[in-house]
């Protein structure tokens, strides 16, 4: 399955298939707070956000691009500098709602691309990505989060 399928049908799936109450393996985000926290990196990717900052010296962005493009995972506990160390409280109601606001979000970023496919958006830790970086970045964030809640997606993205 390729990583567009994966992101556009795929993942909205394998969320849906987390019980609600389910605890992370790591991390403090609850299962509704982690699927509002990829809605924030979607926003990211699309450019909604608006970020205009890259965080980490030219010398350290190279070895984060290595990484991004490899098909090596994020480490558990991976460190955000922009998150606080508390999760935020959840925005949406339900994580119905939740749901409802990636699907859109999701949306949002292929529109974006579909509409310049030279586009570029900028990433605080990862910097200038085109569609198909932020595509890589996306999935291998999202396996990171299914991982979290026990979803494994072994064999799911191999584009």
């Amino acid at each position: 399955m390729d990583k567009k399928d994966f992101l556009r049908n795929r993942l909205l799936l394998l969320l849906r298939t987390i019980p609600y109450d389910t605890p992370p393996a790591w991390g403090r985000m609850t299962l509704q707070q982690m699927v509002e926290h990829f809605s924030d990196a979607l926003r990211m990717a699309s450019g909604k956000s608006g970020n205009t900052k890259i965080l980490l010296p030219e010398d350290q962005m190279l070895r984060m691009r290595q990484f991004m493009n490899s098909d090596k995972p994020f480490r558990e506990n991976t460190a955000n500098p922009l998150m606080p160390a508390v999760p935020a409280p959840v925005k949406n109601k339900s994580l119905e709602d939740a749901l409802e606001e990636l699907r859109q979000e999701i949306d949002f970023f292929f529109d974006v691309f579909e509409k310049n496919n030279l586009g570029i958006t900028r990433n605080p830790f990862f910097g200038d990505l085109n569609f198909e970086e932020n595509l890589q970045l996306l999935t291998k964030h999202a396996q990171h989060h299914l991982r979290q809640f026990g979803v494994s997606t072994t064999n799911e993205t191999t584009a």
